[in-house]
């Protein structure tokens, strides 16, 4: 890897934050499958490692969180035995600033009450001061944002009314909503400011952009670590690299964590 070019490396970490596969990058770049392999290693743990000492006393007012679906190695239901632990459903929870677009906060679990807690206990110590927050309905949230904040913020929910589900050709559709509900948990929310379309549209990205999140598809990640770092990436490259259409600048800049676009080459840089 030492001897890979820096001009290599940007091509590869290109090509796999742009939604290419391992195996799609190694093509184009002409390189191993275990050169793309050990450098989404390399550059996730640095990434995983820089946003947990540096993405901290973030100034938001609102905050929007949601949670998103994907597997590693199999679904739940056909995992083998000896595959317990290393991969199954997976859920990746995520907390953005709806002003600045900012991804504060993730973390990669369980939908239960375990992972919720340290979801939202990790979203706690990155942020300053009262916000408001908005999830989705999902009842974990309400006792783990209970036990953290402790009364000191202001927070709802968003809930979805949705019609029959899809069936025939249209069964890969999610149903129709056909309505909302807003639902005021503690604090005083601002009624106005009570949605969710935000992170929403930051689970689409996901998706656009990390092909292990592409689904009826074969691209699903096949061990447990590569798939925390492919996260890890995504999340420093939406942050600091991906210039925002509506903002016109990086979400980071935005939010006034840096003054300049970072360059793919810079987060090459922060391994050690």
């Amino acid at each position: 890897m030492n001897k890979l070019p820096i001009e290599k490396q940007v091509q590869i970490i290109h090509l796999l934050v742009e939604g290419n596969s391992l195996r799609a990058t190694s093509r184009i770049a002409d390189v191993s499958i275990n050169t793309v392999t050990k450098l989404l290693v390399n550059v996730g743990k640095a990434c995983e490692k820089w946003h947990d000492e540096n993405m901290v006393n973030i100034k938001a007012k609102r905050i929007q969180c949601d949670e998103i679906w994907s597997f590693v190695y199999a679904k739940h239901k056909n995992l083998p035995e000896e595959m317990k632990g290393q991969g199954g459903d997976l859920w990746t929870w995520v907390g953005i600033d709806a002003d600045t677009k900012l991804v504060v906060s993730y973390s990669i679990g369980n939908r239960d009450y375990e992972t919720a807690c340290l979801f939202v206990g990790d979203l706690a110590n990155r942020i300053q001061g009262r916000v408001q927050l908005t999830t989705d309905g999902l009842r974990a949230y309400v006792e783990a944002v209970e036990d953290t904040f402790i009364g000191n913020i202001d927070y709802a929910q968003l809930i979805k009314i949705y019609g029959h589900e899809a069936s025939g050709e249209k069964r890969y559709s999610p149903p129709d909503c056909i309505g909302t509900d807003k639902k005021r948990i503690m604090g005083n929310p601002d009624e106005q400011y009570i949605s969710t379309s935000y992170i929403e549209r930051q689970n689409l990205t996901m998706r656009m952009q990390m092909r292990r999140f592409t689904r009826l598809t074969n691209a699903f990640s096949k061990k447990i670590e590569n798939h925390f770092y492919a996260i890890a990436l995504h999340f420093m490259y939406y942050n600091f690299c991906r210039i925002h259409k509506t903002l016109r600048v990086t979400p980071a800049m935005e939010a006034e964590l840096t003054k300049d676009i970072w360059e793919i080459e810079d987060i090459i840089k922060l391994i050690a």
